[in-house]
């Protein structure tokens, strides 16, 4: 099974709820940090990593000595990332999305292909838990094939949970795409509340299962609950606003750690996403 945990705006406590789920679980279990801009999962994990892979994608690269600037190149680059300007072609190897269009259609295959770097996947384990993530390199705009790369670490054989990117933009889909469940992780406020709508919405339109889990849920306002009523969307856990907690975490520690009542809460978590993905 895979399960995604989302959120609609970050610092919600995403990361807390994917990796205390995670070693609360404990064996057959695989954590995979797509928040690849800013992870953090390691950080209360503390993994001892084992592989470290560059991960490049194909830009174009041109031959000027073959090209004839016929412009056929910069007419199916939906993205700008090839232009015929005068006599030079020029090429924005930053906007290109590796479509592989450019080299088609090119009569004279003047263009080839060249590795941009896009960052790294750190892979390694802590105590048996299997630990994948992504590391963005700085500059660089597109995470979705980085993501990607990171997801296709999955394996069919362990429980998979992914700590996805907050938002609901493209590297929140491309984290989310081909789970089994959504935990949405939201707070009691207004801006809880704005940003939840728009994640379930996302959530719809994939077509996966989904659930909440409501931190610091003892501050702020009902309206987070009287909108998870109407939208028939079960709370599976609470966490309240809690010192003791809020010490754990910036400690780098893990609730489950800190507080053993709490594995036996994760566990409960478990078995209700094991039910409903169970009836469907």
């Amino acid at each position: 099974m895979i399960i995604s945990i989302a959120s609609g705006k970050g610092g919600t406590g995403k990361t807390t709820v994917a990796t205390n789920l995670a070693v609360s679980v404990g064996s057959n279990v695989q954590i995979l940090d797509c928040d690849v801009e800013e992870p953090n999962a390691h950080l209360f994990l503390d993994p001892v990593i084992s592989e470290t892979e560059r991960i490049t994608t194909p830009v174009p690269e041109v031959d000027e000595k073959k090209c004839t600037l016929c412009g056929k190149c910069a007419e199916i680059c939906q993205f700008k990332a090839i232009i015929v300007i005068a006599e030079t072609i020029l090429t924005f190897p930053e906007m290109c999305h590796s479509c592989g269009g450019c080299l088609e259609v090119c009569p004279v295959n003047a263009i080839s292909e060249k590795g941009r770097e896009l960052g790294v996947i750190e892979r390694g384990n802590r105590n048996g838990l299997e630990f994948i993530h992504g590391r963005l390199r700085v500059g660089e705009a597109m995470s979705p094939p980085l993501i990607r790369k990171v997801r296709s670490f999955t394996n069919p054989e362990m429980l998979t949970i992914i700590d996805a990117p907050p938002g609901t933009s493209c590297p929140v889909i491309t984290s989310m795409k081909g789970s089994d469940f959504v935990l949405l992780v939201t707070e009691p406020t207004p801006f809880g509340l704005h940003d939840l709508m728009l994640a379930v919405e996302a959530v719809k339109v994939l077509g996966i299962a989904h659930g909440l889990v409501i931190n610091r849920s003892d501050i702020g306002d009902r309206q987070v609950y009287d909108y998870a009523q109407k939208e028939a969307i079960p709370v599976l856990m609470e966490i309240p606003f809690s010192r003791n907690i809020a010490e754990a975490y910036s400690r780098g520690e893990l609730i489950v750690d800190a507080m053993p009542v709490w594995r036996e809460m994760f566990l409960k978590l478990y078995t209700r996403i094991n039910q409903i993905v169970a009836r469907g």
